[in-house]
């Protein structure tokens, strides 16, 4: 199975060679942090794009085919726009929490990309409980929302913030649920050991029907976390003008636009680490033969093929459903997902025990 592993050992042994320890370790957190940016920009440029000739095929139209070949210039255009965009400020803005929450929430995007495994042998941080470091990371996206909405002293912003809120602290207990229905099966809280253990099947297939209904409930629940339609009522623009990011413009603007993809991207990755066994082949159980010919795919083409998947499944969620009144959202949560969490969880306990998975 191929990997970038030979790379980074590559890379980190001549750093060891030339730099001493310190400074080594210094250049190797440099490189990574560099790493995680250049990806964030390509995420917002591509996820961006996708999202438009997404939209476009689900509505019969072209969408982008103006800026560049067949319209593949467009965000690039739109990038640069907003960047040369000037940026104001209300005058009865609380300035500092105003400029900090864009930063913050792309800070906290930064921070979900260091435990996720991009491809075999090729992860930023191993911890032993990287699954439950994402659950803490992820919740405090909602404090820069918050920030936002009531820094920018606007009625529309504030709305939208405390609605998202409500949403994101609600939704984050089916998340959680789902995501320790495989922690349960594979007894394990460390990403590498949950891909390993998808090694002779995906857990979306060996855990039997309550590992379908944790990922539907995941998918549902992460798609509302992320403020995504039609669970947008953070940003409604037919109510609430934008929401929480009404009063945000040029670059500041455009982060929260980039943290959001991101987040996007972030959490289709961990569905496809948990359910869809990350970068690890399609297996099936002692077939040999099969299983060598998916070797041959590098991993992270699998881990990336599985994550843009799910991003598609989101993306056609946009344009299908209609966005949901607050009180529907709330219900769904509140009296289905939840309740339906944690008897999916009981019975997932208790195939664990007895042994039932494949």
């Amino acid at each position: 199975m191929w990997s970038f592993s030979n790379i980074a050992d590559s890379i980190q042994n001549w750093l060891n060679q030339t730099f001493s320890a310190t400074w080594s370790l210094v250049m190797q957190m440099l490189i990574a942090g560099i790493a995680v940016i250049s990806l964030f920009a390509i995420l917002g440029l591509v996820l961006v794009l996708m999202e438009r000739k997404v939209s476009a095929w689900m509505q019969i139209r072209l969408g982008p085919n103006r800026v560049g070949p067949k319209g593949i210039l467009q965000t690039l255009a739109d990038t640069l726009k907003l960047l040369v965009k000037e940026g104001l400020t209300p005058a009865g803005a609380d300035k500092i929490l105003f400029n900090l929450a864009p930063v913050l929430a792309l800070v906290i995007g930064m921070l979900l990309m260091a435990p996720i495994a991009f491809a075999k042998d090729f992860q930023l941080w191993n911890l032993n409980i990287g699954v439950l470091y994402i659950s803490a990371v992820s919740s405090v996206m909602v404090i820069s929302i918050l920030m936002a909405g009531w820094a920018s002293n606007n009625k529309y912003s504030l709305m939208g913030a405390m609605r998202s809120g409500a949403q994101i602290v609600s939704y984050e207990l089916s998340a959680g649920l789902s995501i320790l229905t495989i922690v349960v099966l594979c007894g394990s809280l460390n990403i590498p050991d949950i891909i390993y253990s998808q090694a002779d099947g995906w857990w979306i297939f060996k855990g039997h029907i309550p590992a379908i209904i944790s990922f539907v409930i995941f998918i549902i629940a992460v798609t509302a976390e992320t403020n995504r339609a039609p669970f947008d009522l953070a940003e409604a623009e037919s109510e609430l003008t934008a929401g929480f990011h009404t009063e945000y413009s040029g670059m500041k603007f455009a982060l929260f636009f980039l943290a959001e993809y991101v987040n996007v991207f972030i959490v289709c990755a961990i569905g496809a680490t948990l359910f869809l066994g990350g970068w690890m082949p399609f297996h099936i159980g002692q077939w040999e033969s099969f299983n060598r010919v998916m070797d041959y795919i590098p991993s992270s083409i699998w881990f990336f093929g599985k994550t843009f998947f799910l991003i598609f499944l989101i993306m056609w969620f946009r344009w299908t459903f209609p966005r949901l009144r607050i009180d529907q959202l709330l219900n769904l949560e509140w009296k289905y997902l939840l309740p339906i969490s944690m008897i999916n969880l009981l019975l997932v306990t208790v195939i664990a025990i007895l042994g039932w998975h494949f």
